[in-house]
């Protein structure tokens, strides 16, 4: 449904004033219902976890927690998605101390880094990361004193078991210990320390409280109601994007979370759970975009969908869901026939995407934030949207323009109740990234005559030419990356020689496949540079000379990303090409 009378409708949510709140009215309200899925081994069906046993793990750990001596400490958590990492925040948040969600993904020697920084006392682990760990440790500079497997079975000298730990501290509740329980939560004091993307030397710790976090949730769910459904848990926790949006509002809304299998099960396990809710980043559901598309051409069916598509944008079908979906039955039945909100965020995508999917019956939009606003500062309401804006701001959440050109484009900033505490042990930073109260984004932007919020890039890799224009990169990619045969790009200024205008360089990683299906053969490096050669001479056509793209390179190999797929843009790595 996408529909103007809705513009600037609300829903009525419940108001929360802590994470434990939102825990106990939940468990409350929502009780037998399930609140995760999970598999114990794959092939097997998902097992449910109602919210009244979530609650009750949660505050057995967190007992176990303060018993241990671990109260007002900071507790380090670093695994893949689970039910476990989930009970893990909420036991360290709702009455212990503070959490630290580690990337996985990071190296030992950046996981020791970072758990050096923000002096943890603990660290619970998944047992694939137990080596990471361990030889994390080993290049520690401090000491620390408890280690917790989330899978292992039995305590050992140098590993506490986590569900040992659960039922240890059930027993310690049921023999009246209330020291977890009665613990006084501090509502704008830190109970979350996150630290951004980016190595070591680079990441920023943003310092998140209670009170940041159920004010986002809060006024997420005035413009967003996934409540009564599934939701597929496919991003890593660690990011705010996924904990905020999905794992604190759906528990908050009550709905079933499954926890993704992984990337390539995406698809099956949706229709294994029925999943009416999907968060993901764009190249999820680009992927997801391009393979329903190779699907359809290779059944021969492909002129049929596309005219279909356009059939339902043309007579605005996305709003009359029983149609959409005898219309395009088959790719519903493929992604479990029960979709009722595909959610973006991150970065950018491609709006095309947006519209194809909703022209297919399937209720998508975007959203805007950043880990600093914990995270979301604008979003589109789910009954009304333009897909290609991020959004209007959230109830509660002042965004302006600063310093606006005479398009009206500026730095985005923004003030409420969920900017973050600042980063922590970084007070210069703090203060550059917050004004009199003000967060300063790094991201240019405007809003139409609507009010609805366009990001256009980040400041810090925008290009200056020298005749003072400014070029967003990110446009470029997006024109780049339309073409089936670019996959990935990252355009930045080269330095440029005496006299010189500025030089915009493209850096591409081609479509290998599609070069080489289009080709009927395995395509030489030469006519893999006339492929691009030509995209780039047909994408100037259409540029002022000042955008044009003057020098481009090849890579063999995809860009060095983020976990949440995006593409570092400032380390050597992906400027070189191969």
């Amino acid at each position: 449904m996408n529909k103007k009378r809705y513009r600037n409708s609300l829903y009525e949510p419940r108001e929360i004033s802590d994470l434990r709140e939102l825990i106990n009215s939940s468990a409350d309200l929502f009780g037998n219902k399930p609140a995760f899925l999970v598999k114990d081994v794959h092939g097997e069906p998902f097992r449910p976890i109602t919210f009244s046993q979530l609650r009750m793990d949660i505050n057995a750990l967190g007992t176990k927690f303060v018993g241990m001596g671990l109260k007002d400490k900071k507790i380090a958590v670093i695994g893949e998605n689970s039910y476990e990492w989930v009970v893990t925040y909420f036991a360290t948040v709702n009455g212990t101390g503070v959490i630290v969600p580690i990337d996985r993904e990071l190296p030992p020697k950046e996981v020791a880094n970072l758990l050096d920084r923000s002096g943890v006392s603990a660290i619970i682990h998944s047992a694939k990361l137990k080596n990471k760990v361990d030889e994390s440790l080993q290049l520690c500079e401090s000491e620390i004193p408890y280690l917790i497997d989330m899978e292992q079975e039995e305590s050992t000298d140098d590993r506490l078991s986590f569900y040992e730990m659960i039922k240890e501290g059930k027993q310690a509740l049921m023999s009246g210990d209330t020291s977890f329980l009665d613990a006084e939560i501090d509502r704008k004091g830190l109970c979350s320390l996150l630290f951004t993307s980016g190595t070591t030397g680079m990441a920023k710790g943003v310092m998140l409280s209670h009170e940041n976090l159920t004010a986002n949730v809060y006024n997420m769910s005035k413009y967003v109601n996934v409540a009564g459904g599934t939701g597929l848990s496919v991003l890593p926790m660690h990011h705010s994007y996924e904990m905020t949006c999905h794992i604190l509002t759906g528990l908050y809304q009550g709905i079933a979370i499954a926890i993704c299998e992984g990337l390539r099960y995406i698809q099956s396990n949706m229709a294994e759970v029925n999943a009416s809710v999907l968060l993901g980043v764009p190249l999820i559901f680009e992927n997801m975009h391009k393979r329903l598309m190779r699907q359809a051409k290779s059944q021969g069916k492909l002129e049929k969908l596309e005219k279909g598509i356009e059939t339902s944008k043309r007579f605005r079908l996305y709003n009359r869901p029983g149609i959409c979906k005898r219309m395009f039955a088959d790719i519903h039945k493929a992604l479990g026939g029960n979709i009722t909100h595909l959610i973006a965020g991150g970065a950018a995508i491609n709006p095309k995407v947006i519209e194809d999917f909703q022209a297919m019956g399937f209720p998508m939009f975007q959203g805007y934030g950043m880990t600093e606003n914990s995270p979301i500062l604008a979003v589109n309401r789910d009954r009304c949207s333009k897909p290609d804006s991020a959004g209007t701001p959230m109830p509660g959440t002042e965004i302006i323009i600063s310093e606006p050109d005479a398009s009206g484009m500026g730095e985005v900033l923004a003030k409420g109740p969920s900017v973050m505490l600042g980063y922590y042990d970084n007070p210069e930073a703090t203060e550059e990234t917050i004004v009199d109260g003000w967060l300063h984004t790094g991201d240019y932007g405007y809003f139409d005559d609507d009010g609805y919020l366009y990001i256009t890039g980040r400041k810090k890799s925008v290009i200056v030419t020298k005749n003072g224009k400014n070029v967003f990169p990110e446009e470029l990619e997006f024109y780049l990356t339309e073409s089936d045969y670019i996959e990935e790009a990252l355009v930045h200024e080269e330095e440029s020689r005496a006299g010189e205008d500025t030089v915009i360089k493209a850096v591409i990683f081609p479509n290998y496949d599609r070069i080489n299906t289009e080709l009927e053969r395995e395509a030489d490096d030469d006519e893999v540079k006339e492929f691009i050669s030509g995209i780039i001479d047909e994408l100037n056509d259409e540029m002022p000379p000042y955008k044009r793209i003057k020098r481009y390179g090849i890579r063999k190999s995809e860009f060095i990303k983020t976990t949440t797929r995006k593409i570092k843009r400032f380390i050597p790595e992906n400027l070189e090409c191969e």
